[in-house]
């Protein structure tokens, strides 16, 4: 299969804005390329013995996205420059420049597997399936995950700052709703700190199976972990599956204007006191995120958190 590959250049401040932007076009498999060194706290829990040598860092970076060939290129593309004129009055893009290329598929689903190796979220090592746990790491509290096609390595900011939250509010014993569960790694994440049960929606019946295939890696059953295809904010038939005011915690890693909409629904399926904890939202979202939280008499803003330029929004349920 081939595929049309479109390169922006532009600058490594603009990456995670662009990626970003990319997201919410709906644009899946992004590659971003730059000279950027990793920091220490980057490396640190992440076992690579040899990390790679890259030329000086000029400030310059290159994002890449792929679109099937049977795609609407033109409406793609245009969705795509009207992102990053949006972009141009708050950061500097560069040439912003985009290039097309024609690439076969060949293994392009699973070549990234090869720069995902175990890593920690404080105490708790995240692995791949295909990798061995590293020396010295047997006795740690361990999650095994394959995300396949689906979002949530865990390495990740807006997933580790979830992680956080979740060690932070919930409590042994906890039900927890995981809605945009991905590979499934938040609710196995809640499970495996104590949860009693966890609850998944994903609109992607390629990541429901995947989170399916990861609780069963991890040991957890069926019957812990409930996954459901469809969309929480609109489908009467999921929002009576899952449940109303039946949850002590819910998480929601997705993107800012997800979230907006899913606030008016998520409260629907808390306790009185119930904790929501959101992440996937860019630091240029914040403001429009609590703005929708404070409207709602429903919700308290308990935390902030931030992570580089992604932020985690924390409110309970009054």
């Amino acid at each position: 299969m081939k595929w049309k590959k479109y390169t922006i250049d532009t600058t490594t401040e603009a990456v995670d804005f662009i990626s970003s932007m990319l997201d919410e076009q709906g644009i899946e498999g992004i590659e971003i390329e730059d000279n950027v060194p990793l920091t220490q706290s980057e490396t640190k829990g992440m076992f690579i013995d040899i990390l790679p040598e890259l030329p000086p860092d000029d400030g310059t970076a290159r994002v890449s996205f792929y679109l099937d060939l049977e795609a609407d290129q033109a409406a793609c593309l245009a969705g795509v420059q009207k992102g990053l004129e949006e972009l141009r009055g708050f950061v500097d893009l560069g040439e912003a420049t985009i290039t097309c290329s024609e690439t076969e598929d060949k293994d392009w689903i699973n070549n990234w597997k090869r720069y995902f190796k175990p890593f920690l979220v404080d105490d708790l090592l995240i692995k791949p399936t295909w990798e061995e746990i590293p020396e010295g790491m047997s006795g740690k509290l361990m999650i095994e995950i394959d995300p396949g096609t689906a979002f949530g390595t865990g390495s990740h900011e807006t997933t580790q700052l979830c992680i956080r939250e979740l060690q932070k509010y919930m409590k042994p014993g906890d039900r927890v709703l995981d809605v945009g569960t991905g590979s499934g790694i938040l609710a196995i994440a809640a499970l495996k700190l104590g949860a009693s049960f966890a609850f998944g929606t994903d609109l992607d019946e390629n990541a429901v199976a995947a989170a399916r295939e990861n609780a069963e890696v991890n040991g957890i059953t069926e019957t812990q972990f409930v996954l459901e295809t469809g969309n929480i904010i609109d489908d009467g038939a999921l929002q009576e599956k899952a449940g109303t005011g039946v949850y002590d915690v819910a998480v929601a890693n997705i993107l800012a204007p997800v979230i907006i909409a899913l606030q008016g629904e998520a409260g629907k399926h808390l306790k009185e006191g119930g904790i929501f904890i959101t992440s996937g939202i860019i630091n240029t979202k914040e403001d429009e995120v609590r703005a929708a939280f404070e409207a709602n008499p429903r919700w308290e803003i308990l935390e902030t958190a931030r992570q580089n330029d992604w932020v985690s929004i924390v409110v309970r349920k009054k």
